[in-house]
Parts: C-alpha cells; sequence; structure tokens
C-alpha cells in the first residue's frame, strides 16, 4: 500500500489562543482506511479500560491497548499499563503519522469505541510519563465521531467531525489550558478505532 503520496498539507491552528490544534483530514483512501480498521479490531490485544476512583475500581464498556518501542510503562486513571511490541499495521501508521506531522513517537495509545454510546469525558494527556507540551498524532478509523475542546479558564469550546482514516494533531501547550472529550451519542451503532501517537519520557 502506498502511503504517503499526496499527504495533506494543514497550517490552521483550530484553537484560538493557548495551544495547537491542526486537521490533516482524511490521510488514506476509503479502501485502505477499511483494511487498516479490519486489521486493528481484528489484531490488538484490546483489553476493557480500567480507572481507580475514590478508591473503587471501575471497567468501562470502552476497550483499550497499549503498544510502544519498548515495554514502556504509563499510568494513567491509577493504573499502570505497560506497552506491547508494535504490529506491522501499528508500524506503519506510525511511520505515516510522523511524516504526516513532522513529530517523532515512541508509543500509541489505542481506543475503541464499540457505538456511540461509548465516549470519553472532558480531560487532558498531561500525565507525567508524557513529555512536557510533546505532540500527539491522533488517527481515527470507523465511524466518524464529533471530538470537541474546552479551554480550562475561558470554557470556550471548539469541536470538529473525525472523519474515517483522518490525522488531528494536538501540540505546544494544548494540554496545560485545553481539556477535551468524545461526546457519546445515540446516532452511532457502528465502531470506532483511535490511535493517539505520543512520547512517553524515559525518566532513567
Amino acid at each position: 500500500m502506498d502511503l504517503f503520496n499526496q499527504l495533506p498539507q494543514q497550517d490552521t491552528n483550530l484553537l484560538p489562543y493557548d495551544g495547537i490544534v491542526k486537521y490533516f483530514g482524511k490521510l488514506l483512501p476509503l479502501n485502505e482506511a477499511n483494511d487498516y480498521l479490519e486489521a486493528l479490531l481484528t489484531t490488538i490485544e484490546w483489553r476493557n479500560d480500567e480507572a481507580i476512583m475514590f478508591g473503587k475500581r471501575i471497567i468501562t464498556k470502552r476497550k483499550v491497548a497499549w503498544y510502544g518501542d519498548t515495554d514502556f510503562e504509563y499510568k494513567y486513571s491509577n493504573v499502570t499499563k505497560q506497552a506491547l511490541p508494535w504490529t506491522d499495521e501499528l508500524k506503519a501508521l506510525k511511520q505515516l503519522s510522523e511524516l504526516s506531522t513532522g513529530e517523532t513517537y515512541n508509543s500509541c495509545l489505542l481506543n475503541l469505541y464499540h457505538t456511540g454510546e461509548e465516549g470519553m469525558a472532558w480531560h487532558s494527556d498531561a500525565e507525567t510519563d508524557l513529555k512536557k507540551d510533546g505532540a500527539i498524532a491522533s488517527l481515527s478509523f470507523g465511524a466518524e465521531r464529533k471530538f470537541a475542546f474546552k479551554h480550562k479558564q475561558t470554557q470556550e469550546t471548539v469541536s470538529i467531525m473525525l472523519q474515517h482514516g483522518s490525522l488531528l494533531l494536538m501540540a505546544g501547550t494544548t494540554q496545560t489550558h485545553w481539556l477535551h472529550r468524545l461526546p457519546p451519542t445515540t446516532k452511532i451503532q457502528t465502531p470506532r478505532v483511535n490511535l493517539t501517537f505520543r512520547t512517553i519520557v524515559n525518566k532513567s
């Protein structure tokens, strides 16, 4: 598959201030995006996500997976995950994301939303394991879903529809000043897979 011809360029910052978000649109033709979706659904080692809140362990319907250059540990929601080795598909998509954004990444957190009723609440990706102000490349496959940002102080919001086979970049101080979420919806009954390529800092 020829992934790298005619990559779209996007210089417009979707955020009005205090961060950088760029939407590159669809990077892959429909047939390749469909092939990747099928491969991700069937080859990734999906697990129900866990979080510990107020001392209680919560299991989500949404499933996650964690891959990386090495067996990185990544802690969020008071749960520690250990990275698995890259699959061939993830290696190719990592390279595509790096060529498109001009950034490099050493790990990927994947999310599987079975239907639109599964979403993600307001949060920022600012865990201490992550590179400070590091870029995060978000690839979407499957159902088109609304993705929203909210400024932590002003409460101003920005929203965008993420298309099948598309790429979104979050960079600069976005995680410091903005929250983001995937709002649930009852209108969508098909799955979405999201890959967030990021950089883990080796504290040793």
